[in-house]
């Protein structure tokens, strides 16, 4: 089966990471891979998708409303390469490829990675009235599904809810790697590193995460802090921590394509995201065994048990990331033990393998419903 997937773009985010880490688990003998994408320049998962056995096309558009005129292009891409199933991400992408579908005549499957309210009104309102043209609809957690029928109670497409996974044989602990690390950011054998990956994004509200971090210092002056990624806010925040006099205390390490060695550094990763989908780069954390510290931003609750795979507050009482990180930076045995069951809790439910398969049925269960 010839499956296209389209988005907007191959950056680093949570959505693009998965397309090269499922593609490298698919059944090769019952699929062949497209993947189209539109802002050339954010471009991080081309390799690693050709590198897998994907075919990569970029159709370069400067903006969403260039995106959309991409349509008669695309469709001719479907024609020409007997494509059978589309399987669209994140909004703008979506909604083309509900247009796409209706030209062609091709099956549309779009995966529902955020909460509706996490979008701009346009975006949320062109992505609502087009949905029931898809022929599925996946949402990334019950939270993400929850959303989308209370923005759109006349929601008639099919919805199946497949939770995101990650390949947890890939993301392991590697100490060698997380020391090497240690020693390059210049923290020393006693530091306590609190971490976190993210695009710089509103929603991460990293502004909150590097307030919490001064008030964690100052109550843990061993704590050193570690963000990793890239985003529209960095000059925001680096003026923050600038600001703030927290440049020897907190380091921004940039886009990084490997991060396991920084996850492997990490004695504790923290989030304070005011909503979500479901966190990939959560999920690879617990895998590579970090206790983790959040809020309960939308489907994180899905996978964080309360004292038993990580702590976790709510969206509003983010004073209390202080006092759990305190608490856990002073307590290597609970840190040992939210690790290890973290590290259980994704390999017992949140398997990349579980949700491949699960897609996999569905790319032939939405096949045979269409002929």
């Amino acid at each position: 089966m010839k499956v296209l997937h389209i988005i907007k773009s191959l950056g680093r985010g949570g959505a693009e990471t998965l397309l090269p880490e499922t593609l490298k688990l698919h059944d090769r003998s019952k699929f062949e891979f497209h993947y189209i994408y539109f802002l050339p320049w954010k471009n991080q998962m081309e390799g690693s998708i050709e590198s897998a056995g994907g075919r990569v096309t970029c159709i370069p558009a400067n903006n969403n409303l260039q995106l959309l005129a991409k349509t008669a292009r695309v469709s001719q891409y479907v024609r020409e390469h007997k494509i059978e199933l589309i399987h669209a991400h994140l909004p703008w992408a979506g909604v083309l490829a509900r247009l796409v579908g209706r030209r062609t005549g091709v099956p549309v499957i779009y995966t529902e990675h955020n909460k509706q309210e996490r979008y701009h009104f346009a975006t949320r309102i062109l992505n609502l009235r087009t949905l029931n043209l898809l022929d599925t609809l996946i949402c990334v957690s019950s939270d993400v599904e929850a959303s989308v029928r209370k923005h759109k109670p006349s929601l008639s497409a099919p919805v199946r809810t497949i939770l995101n996974g990650v390949n947890h044989r890939h993301y392991q602990r590697d100490p060698e790697k997380g020391s090497a690390v240690r020693r390059d950011l210049g923290f020393g054998d006693d530091a306590i590193i609190i971490g976190t990956i993210a695009v710089f994004r509103f929603q991460k509200r990293l502004n909150v995460w590097i307030d919490t971090a001064r008030k964690i210092h100052q109550r843990l002056p061993n704590a050193r802090f570690v963000i990793v990624g890239d985003g529209p806010l960095k000059n925001e925040l680096t003026e923050q921590v600038r600001a703030l006099g927290l440049e020897n205390i907190i380091v921004f390490t940039g886009l990084q394509e490997e991060t396991r060695p920084y996850l492997s550094a990490m004695d504790i990763y923290m989030m304070s995201s005011i909503f979500e989908g479901l966190p990939i780069a959560l999920l690879e954390a617990m895998a590579c065994g970090c206790p983790v510290v959040t809020t309960d931003a939308g489907g994180i609750k899905e996978v964080i048990r309360y004292n038993t795979d990580g702590l976790m507050c709510t969206v509003d009482d983010t004073d209390n990331l202080v006092e759990m990180v305190c608490g856990l930076g002073t307590n290597p045995i609970e840190r040992e033990r939210l690790a290890r069951n973290a590290r259980k809790r994704i390999e017992e439910s949140f398997s990349l393998q579980s949700m491949v398969s699960q897609l996999e049925s569905l790319y032939f269960e939405v096949k045979k419903r269409k002929r």
